[in-house]
């Protein structure tokens, strides 16, 4: 019988998630077949068989987190029949959580008595029982003054003044409630979804970009007119030759590149207190995948021709889509590039992929009034929107960017001189 063990994901990462089983306990599998699909916070892995038989048993469930080197089945080599059912391994209960009230910090007086908690009695803890309120041989009466009636007659009778307030605030409770309190008072309407690793990740890179780096954003618009002139004379041509459509993105990344060379603090990251400017040009492009947002880099777009950054964009897509992307595909990028547009949006304010220093973000095309040489004419606009790493860029290198990539935009011959 073979094992089923968990492969080394990648640099940094130590756990992934049982995505799904491919086969279940019994089917047939051929020697490196798939078997299981593990997800990670960056990419999606298949499992595959060891050797050629059954699959025996399956040690963890679908949603399961495990780790890198642990065994989530077994194969048993060249069994062809069905094999005995293994109900998947149940994982051990968590303990069962303390039922009596929290234990107070020491010396702490709070006049508390011994609670019942889960229908037992449990005694406070000896070593914070709390102490006696201080016995006043001579009760003050400007002390008294400031008591209520009743604080009053009971000091009177005890002989003692009560506790003051700040010797017992310690003992409130905490002021947020837990998740798990949080989870439980949802409303059973409602659907809880437990986010995916890479969600969790989108998360986190997106909050770590707000809080290590000093994003601005600046915006622009650019008249398309020229661009897409230029498509519409040549698309067909362009496909028949490269077996790829002309799109917009060639263009944006070809523009982003040349204003990149002016300005290099858009291409460039932040190290402790070091500026590291990049001399290669590899762009992050922002895919929309069933599983969230992923950004696929494209390497040296400076050396590609308007048909290799579309073919490639056009390969990162596909392996996004279909989760064949690997490590090397998200990991080195050096400025970012999104593209709200596709779904209507009109303006937004991309957020940087961290630790990048650049990200630019391209909106929909939407015909609009300009006044060109004195006159109004109807022309079709988007608006163009930069955020930027101000440790890094200046406002006046940020804008003077933006004007690099509307410049080439709308006499895009420019990008084929190189000027």
């Amino acid at each position: 019988m073979a094992d089923l063990v968990v492969p080394q994901l990648g640099e940094s990462i130590s756990e992934a998630v049982v995505a799904r089983w491919l086969k279940q306990v019994g089917d047939a599998v051929g020697v490196d077949e798939p078997i299981a699909e593990l997800e990670t916070d960056k990419i999606t892995v298949q499992l595959p068989s060891p050797v050629a038989g059954a699959l025996a048993e399956q040690r963890a469930k679908v949603g399961a987190t495990v780790k890198v080197g642990e065994v989530i089945g077994a194969v048993t080599a060249g069994a062809a029949g069905k094999a005995v059912l293994v109900t998947p391994s149940t994982p051990a209960a968590a303990p069962a959580p303390h039922v009596g009230k929290p234990i107070e910090p020491p010396n702490q007086p709070t006049g508390r008595q011994p609670v019942v908690g889960g229908g037992h009695l449990v005694a406070a803890p000896a070593a914070v029982t709390a102490a006696p309120p201080p016995v006043v041989a001579k009760l003050d009466k400007d002390a008294l003054l400031k008591l209520t009636p009743s604080q009053r007659a009971s000091a009177r009778e005890s002989g003692s003044l009560p506790a003051p307030p700040s010797s017992i605030s310690s003992a409130a409770p905490p002021s947020g409630a837990s998740e798990a309190a949080r989870l439980a008072a949802v409303d059973p309407r409602d659907e809880i979804v437990p986010m995916s690793p890479l969600r969790k990740r989108v998360a986190e890179r997106l909050v770590q970009a707000q809080h290590e780096s000093a994003s601005l954003t600046t915006f622009n618009e650019v008249d398309m007119t020229a661009v897409m002139d230029l498509r519409t004379k040549y698309k067909e041509t362009f496909e028949k030759s490269h077996g790829v459509k002309l799109g917009f993105m060639s263009f944006f990344a070809k523009a982003c590149v040349a204003a990149a060379k002016l300005y290099p603090g858009l291409n460039a990251e932040v190290v402790g207190g070091n500026i590291v400017y990049k001399k290669h040009y590899d762009f992050g492009i922002a895919v929309s995948t069933p599983k969230g947002l992923v950004v696929p880099v494209l390497r040296e777009v400076d050396t590609l021709s308007f048909a290799g950054i579309e073919k490639g964009i056009l390969a990162l897509a596909d392996k996004a889509k279909t989760g064949k992307l690997a490590l090397a595909d998200l990991s080195g990028g050096t400025f970012s590039i999104t593209n709200g547009g596709i779904y209507g949006s009109m303006m937004s304010t991309p957020l940087l992929n961290y630790p990048q220093t650049g990200i630019l973000g391209m909106h929909n095309i939407v015909k609009r009034a300009l006044v060109i040489d004195d006159e109004i004419k109807v022309r079709p606009v988007m608006y163009l929107a930069l955020s930027y790493d101000h440790r890094v860029v200046d406002g006046k290198e940020a804008v003077s960017f933006l004007v690099a990539v509307k410049d080439r935009l709308e006499a895009p011959e420019r990008m084929l001189v190189e000027v």
